[in-house]
């Protein structure tokens, strides 16, 4: 398994943004085979998980012409500036209280 971790300063979220990245997170799920897709915003900064089981559905969702042009305009608009990590995991290991 894989995970994309995108770690971004932001500029401005306007609501554009909203809707775009709701969009864009069903469109991996649903038509790329992303697995799980987490995002988190303080203070400024934003941090968003997308798990993958394979480098061949990451690169496909790369490749998307909507992702493409949303990289374009956030570059531009929403973020001073960002980076992008793909890891894979070697361990994954839980603990949950049933209680």
């Amino acid at each position: 398994m894989f995970v994309v971790i995108f770690k971004a300063e932001i500029a401005q979220l306007d609501h554009e943004y909203s809707q775009l990245a709701q969009h864009l997170r069903q469109k991996a799920l649903s038509e790329y085979d992303c697995l799980k897709f987490e995002s988190y915003t303080e203070n400024g900064q934003e941090l968003a998980l997308s798990y993958w089981s394979d480098l061949k559905s990451i690169q496909r969702w790369q490749q998307d012409r909507e992702h493409i042009v949303a990289q374009q305009t956030g570059q531009k608009r929403w973020y001073k500036h960002y980076s992008v990590e793909v890891c894979e995991i070697q361990r994954q290991y839980q603990h949950r209280n049933l209680k």
